[in-house]
């Protein structure tokens, strides 16, 4: 099959919940024959917000009466991973791509390599050398700016992450709880000792992205009915947010 050029969706919605439920219609799309392709998505909150991992236990990771008093969402995505806080300040990223077009990325580290060796080489020349750690973590000085995380259907594969350039970082603190599975380069560090911005700004960011990934044909239809579905059946419930 001829390889697609990849498709760029620049588009932040209304809400987090609406956001999450657009990665994964995201997903879903890529399925149908008349899909785009591969694409990348960038999008930013513009109020804060603790996103759960498909698997996590939302009362170990997260102080949840601190987020109940501050009005803070509590919302779950769809991929793996730990919880993370998002808002201004927090650059997101998605890449949506189909086994048909990359049939390696069935392997998942295969899916990490695709994802983080562009972007590790798209943002090394704009401060000290950036590094890949622990499993999916990009970090300089030895500090994370980006964690990121995937999810796999039968026919394609959501790798989305997180990338801190001006974000409050006590919000990190106050909000999520010491994790409870720590890579070995963490070594025990608290969230302020171990999480930083990225000197960067959102549009130099921006740049870099489409430039790793050659993104420069802009997705015009994107899938609102589905996106529009899976916010009413599930990102906006509480038995999906909240299920464990």
């Amino acid at each position: 099959m001829k390889k697609r050029a990849m498709q760029l969706l620049d588009l932040t919605l209304e809400s987090p919940a609406h956001n999450l439920a657009l990665d994964e219609a995201l997903l879903l799309r890529a399925a149908e024959p008349d899909a785009a392709g591969e694409v990348l998505r960038l999008w930013e909150s513009s109020v804060p917000a603790v996103i759960l991992g498909r698997a996590s236990q939302g009362d170990q990771e997260v102080d949840l009466s601190a987020c109940q008093r501050r009005g803070i969402p509590v919302l779950r995505r769809c991929s793996g991973g730990a919880a993370v806080v998002i808002g201004p300040g927090c650059l997101m990223y998605s890449l949506i791509v189909q086994y048909a077009q990359q049939p390696q990325l069935r392997s998942i580290s295969t899916a990490h390599d695709y994802a983080l060796d562009p972007l590790q080489r798209a943002l090394s020349p704009l401060t000290s050398p950036v590094q890949r750690d622990g499993t999916s973590d990009l970090t300089f000085n030895g500090r994370k700016f980006s964690g990121n995380s995937l999810k796999c259907t039968s026919q394609s594969v959501l790798y989305h992450g997180t990338l801190l350039y001006d974000f409050p970082l006590n919000w990190i603190s106050e909000l999520l709880r010491s994790p409870p599975r720590q890579p070995a380069y963490r070594e025990r560090r608290d969230h302020t000792s171990f999480v930083t911005n990225f000197p960067a700004s959102s549009e130099t960011l921006r740049r870099a992205l489409k430039n790793a990934w050659s993104a420069d044909q802009e997705l015009c239809d994107w899938p609102r009915e589905i996106t529009q579905r899976l916010l009413r059946d599930r990102y906006s419930r509480h038995n999906w947010n909240h299920r464990h």
